[in-house]
């Protein structure tokens, strides 16, 4: 017998049961969106490799050991599985010419990818919402994507996520920082892991983000950014902090926080939760204004966050919240060819008044059939034997609750429990 074939390790189905849940989150994440004027974006699943390693940064864990690339046997071409959005969303932006009329407030969904090692929260394909705000330049555009955050938490009904804030300055002041990094580090290499030694001359604003216990204290007495930055910069980060303040948003400044993306300068947050173990991070982001010149486009501010889906949905599946099962208004069982007939001209007409309806398929009893319609959690049935067929009639019954079953006309299906319907949920 031939061996079943598995989903790759990392790369899950999202059963119905599951997928419930994430259509009930993704329809309530298109109002949030809405609410706040951001169209929705689609971009490819694969891009070419260099947009990201422009992009993101030669010397980061994404680039150098995270993404899925390949070369394409037609002609060459060196190719990546998309491992964020915002590098696709900006080259999708720059080719099409969306920036011609004035900025774009623009958000998308859907896969990325990353080689990483699966635990709980983190997957090799996972789910991204993604926001991007284009060409707008003030501490407004990053406070209100702030509080979009804090919105979503309360819609969703979830508790202690708490927010991280930073200010990573421009260019020319992380140019400063990072000397004076490196000759601190430089004094210490004894002390450096493998990883912080890689990114002394390369990235050393990495290091400041290094998880290792044993680093902590060397890290805690590095040079801080935030005594590098001039007047513009601190302004800025004090126009976004006095619009969180007057928001009532509660924040952590945190000097650490950098970031695994070189493209961020400004401000930088994270939404986080002490409750998904080590991967605590739900939603994150800042402003990227240097990216769209660097891939090629007229220089223009941005700022942008993505959310993990799988995280948050497991911070609210953990959070007590029960998964909300999609189920059928009516349910049609019928025996006999004439009511089968019968039947599925009931099921069209009820579909075409914006009824949910299932039509039993599979033959059987009208005892099974029953239960079956009891157990998809319609809440009603509508039953056709020869004698209905023959009155060009169906039986009524209620599943949920008590009452007689009756027959109804034909033509009258869709009118009569329609009423009913909306009787019920009044």
């Amino acid at each position: 017998m031939t061996q079943a074939l598995q989903a790759i390790r990392g790369m899950n189905d999202i059963l119905p049961d599951e997928a419930d849940l994430w259509e009930q989150f993704e329809e309530l994440i298109r109002l949030w969106l809405r609410a706040y004027g951001y169209r929705p974006i689609r971009m490819p699943l694969v891009e070419p490799t260099p947009l990201f390693s422009r992009a993101i940064g030669e010397v980061t864990d994404i680039v150098e050991k995270e993404m899925y690339s390949f070369e394409d046997s037609l002609n060459g071409e060196k190719l990546t599985l998309r491992p964020e959005g915002t590098a696709s969303c900006v080259r999708a932006v720059l080719q099409h010419n969306l920036l011609y009329d004035g900025p774009k407030r623009l958000w998308y969904m859907g896969p990325m990818f990353r080689h990483e090692r699966p635990q709980k929260g983190r997957y090799r394909q996972f789910h991204q919402v993604g926001v991007e705000a284009l060409g707008f330049a003030g501490p407004d555009v990053d406070a209100e994507q702030i509080l979009m955050g804090a919105r979503l938490w309360d819609d969703l009904g979830l508790e202690g996520i708490r927010l991280e804030l930073n200010t990573l300055g421009q260019a020319e002041e992380r140019a400063r920082h990072r000397a004076d990094l490196i000759t601190y580090f430089g004094q210490h290499e004894a002390r450096l892991d493998a990883d912080a030694k890689r990114r002394l001359h390369t990235n050393p604003l990495r290091i400041l983000d290094s998880k290792n216990p044993e680093m902590q204290s060397l890290v805690d007495g590095a040079p801080k950014l935030i005594e590098y930055l001039g007047a513009a910069s601190l302004a800025h980060f004090e126009g976004v902090q006095a619009i969180l303040k007057d928001a009532g948003i509660p924040y952590r400044i945190n000097p650490r926080l950098v970031r695994g993306l070189d493209y961020y300068n400004l401000t930088v947050f994270e939404w986080v939760t002490d409750q998904l173990g080590a991967q605590g991070t739900v939603c994150a982001g800042g402003r990227y204004d240097g990216l769209i010149e660097q891939l090629g486009g007229k220089p223009a501010p941005a700022c942008g966050f993505a959310m993990g889906v799988e995280r948050l949905l497991a911070l609210w599946h953990d959070q007590g919240n029960q998964i909300q099962r999609t189920v059928p208004e009516a349910y049609i069982v019928h025996q006999g060819e004439a009511a089968s007939r019968v039947a599925f001209r009931a099921a069209e007409l009820l579909r075409d008044a914006g009824i949910d309806t299932v039509l039993h398929c599979g033959g059987g009893s009208f005892k099974s059939q029953m239960k079956k319609a009891d157990a998809s959690g319609a809440v009603l049935a509508l039953i056709v034997g020869d004698e209905e067929a023959a009155a060009q009639e169906v039986g009524f019954k209620l599943l949920r609750e008590q009452g007689e079953q009756r027959r109804i006309a034909l033509d009258q299906v869709a009118t009569t429990v329609g009423e009913w319907l909306l009787g019920a949920e009044e």
